[in-house]
Formats: C-alpha cells, structure tokens, sequence
C-alpha cells in the first residue's frame, strides 16, 4: 500500500484512465501505472505524441497489459475517445506539461487524450510537470484555475531537480503521492457503494403486426448516463432497457427487454431486492389489443387499431415501495410543473425530472436536457438546461441523500 490514505477496496475494480503528455516526468507514470495495478485497478495508458518520445507506448502496454491507442481514428468502429471516456472512472493526467493544461482549460480536443477528456464527465486528476519560469507564468496559473474551477484536483508540482540539472518549483509530484489523491477521489465519489439501484431506459415497442410497432423518440441516452454515474457511485447497477442503439455500459448488468409488459415484469422480479428505482424509459402508455400474426397489406386498407392501456409501472412501484427510493420521469410540453407534481403525488414517488420537449434542443435524441427535479420533501432543483451526464449527476445526488436518510 503506496500511502495511508490508499485503500485496494477502493481500487479494486475501477476504471483509470491515464494520460500521459510529454515530458521527462513521463517516466513516473510507469511506476504510477504499476502502482494501480498492484491495488486491483484497471489502468487504461493514453499518450500524447511528444510523450511518445519520452517512453514508447510498449512500455504502457507491456506493465497494463493493454494497448495504448495513439489516434482517434485507430478503432472508428466503436468510437475510441467516447468509449475510453464513458469506461473511465478517474482520468488522471501524469505529467500535464503546461501545453496540455492549456489544451484542457480551453477545451481543445485535437488529438486522442484532448478529445477524449473532453468527452469524460469523471473526477479529473492532473499532476503538472513543467519548468519553473513556466508553471509561475500568468498563464498557466490561469490555466490551473480554470481547470481547478470545473472540479480538477491537482496535485503538486513541488520543489526540487528538474530537466537540464534546473532546480525549482515544477518537479512533478512523486507517484506515491498521485495514487493517494487517486484513491482519495475514488473513495469520496462512492457514495452509491453498497446500494442496488435498477435504471429504465429507452423506448418500448408495441406490435401492431411482424414488422409495425407502436413506439416514441427516446434514444435511451438519459438511463444509460444513469446507469454509468450509478456505477462510478458504486452502485450495483441494474439497466433495463427497451429497443436502443448503444452498447451495453461497463461494469453493468443489462436487461434488454421490447414490450412494456416485459419491462413491467422484469421490474416487478427485481423490485424487492433494489435500493431505488430510476424509471427514464419512456414506457408507451397504449398496445394494440391484439396483434396481427402476419403484415397487414397496404391493399386491405387501413387497419383498424384497438388500444389497451399498459400497466403503470410507476403506480404499482408507489403502491409496493417499503424502504426503496423512487424516481419518474415526466416528459411534457406545457405546464410543466402542475403536470410533474401531480405525477409526484399521485403515484407516491420521491422525485421526478421533468423534461421539457417538443423543441429543438431538448428532449428524446437530444445532446441536452431542458429539465426540473421536483422532490416530495426538501428542495426542488429547478428547470435549467443539462448535458445528460450532468443531470444524471443530479438524479444521483437526490438519490444517495435520500438513501442516506433512510
């Protein structure tokens, strides 16, 4: 164990992305990466090219036992930054020379390791590395700001030999140093640990023959952003989730169900063993009372569609509810408080995010959210604009501190 404050319960299992820009301290984080590793953790090594030129990537690879991807085009299949970046945990950079703080502190994202913390809503950690003369410039204490403003945590740089036999502030904080402020991050961001919570996500489709369906807009991106934080929260996660276009989430168990009737079973099963419930899927309130066993023809005419209601999964989950905490979701184009509150009472839930739609910019397949979470006790957050991960954040702190009062 490299410090007191290092723990492999902590991390054991996570996910560390670490970045490596070039410098001569780049040689640490080997010893950084190996230290990880030690302690149970996933180590996932991205460089940029002047790092390169310090320690081949076959070093990386050779102590993680992974690749180490150069290039945002080496995997175009699965979309190599957005994947790393959702995998990821922690980001830790190690060292972060002055060129790369400015890069991250202007949202640059011209190469692999800028592009993919760009895209990364996890705890950022950066250890800089640079001359003296540089690190006290105005604009890289500017550039330490920024970043420190919008939640990185920095560690050192301290005082000691530097590059050309320099002595001065900038030496790169030792790696045993780095793990403990890694692990500290972990440990703070586990809120969750211990908790089951089960996320709903996506749309459901309803048969109208073998190849029609009654369905709606929803991508599935809200739950799944969900699922994630729960996760990096340490939660056991849950997702179930009706017909979408993503991959499974790391580290997840994933149910994929069609129907609303098989959500509603699914959820039903698993209700009794969860801590909470996030129900983002958007369940279709109708089904056709019957489907037609082979395609309707064009020449027949139109058909003649009998709806039935689907169960209300989130009435039953009120009525059932002991100690587990409950979230809806309400999707609205008008009125949207008095249309969300009277969801929150009247199905006996502990929360519910409405989201405004109808409009470009918001709403099912969007990049964003125009949302409100309105609570049965305490404090409402009001309606403001969201990325999906920020506002999974959001969900997630109703959720852990409603836990907690439990």
């Amino acid at each position: 164990m490299p410090g007191e404050q290092a723990s492999p319960h902590v991390l054991s299992g996570r996910r560390i992305l670490l970045g490596v820009s070039g410098g001569i301290a780049a040689y640490k984080s080997i010893l950084l990466a190996r230290m990880l590793i030690q302690e149970g953790a996933e180590v996932q090594v991205l460089m940029t090219e002047t790092a390169t030129r310090f320690v081949g990537p076959a070093t990386f690879a050779a102590v993680t036992s992974r690749s180490v991807p150069t290039d945002v085009m080496d995997s175009p299949e699965m979309v190599v930054h957005v994947h790393l970046a959702h995998w990821a945990d922690v980001a830790v950079v190690a060292p972060v020379t002055a060129n790369t703080m400015a890069r991250l502190a202007r949202g640059l994202a011209d190469d692999l390791l800028s592009s993919t913390l760009l895209e990364a809503s996890c705890p950022l950690v950066l250890a800089p590395a640079m001359h003296t003369g540089m690190w006290l410039h105005p604009a890289t204490q500017a550039n330490a700001r920024i970043l420190a403003e919008r939640g990185a945590t920095l560690v050192g740089p301290s005082t000691g030999p530097l590059a050309a036999g320099d002595q001065g502030l900038g030496r790169m904080a030792e790696p045993e140093e780095i793990f403990d402020v890694v692990a500290s991050v972990l440990s703070q961001g586990r809120v969750l640990e211990g908790r089951t919570i089960l996320v709903t996500a996506g749309p459901t489709h309803e048969p109208i023959d073998p190849v029609r369906y009654l369905g709606n807009r929803s991508s599935g991106r809200m739950g799944f952003a969900v699922a994630e934080e729960a996760r990096r929260r340490g939660a056991k996660v849950v997702l179930v989730t009706g017909p979408v276009a993503l991959a499974d989430p790391a580290g997840v168990e994933v149910l994929r169900v069609e129907t609303a009737d098989e959500l509603a079973a699914v959820i039903f099963d698993r209700f009794p063993s969860v801590d909470a419930v996030v129900m983002a899927a958007a369940v279709a309130d109708f089904r056709p009372d019957k489907a037609a066993p082979g395609k309707l023809k064009k020449e027949s005419g139109p058909p003649e569609l009998v709806l039935q209601p689907t169960t209300d999964i989130l009435s039953v989950l009120g009525k059932r509810k002991e100690r587990q905490v409950l979230i809806g979701f309400a999707a609205e184009t008008s009125d949207l408080e008095a249309a969300a509150r009277r969801k929150l009472t009247e199905k006996n839930l502990d929360a519910v995010v409405v989201n405004e739609v109808g409009r470009p910019g918001t709403g099912f397949g969007s990049e964003t959210n125009r949302a409100a979470i309105l609570v049965a006790e305490g404090e409402d957050v009001p309606l403001r604009t969201w990325t999906k991960p920020e506002l999974a954040g959001a969900i997630l702190d109703r959720v852990a501190a409603l836990l907690a009062r439990a």
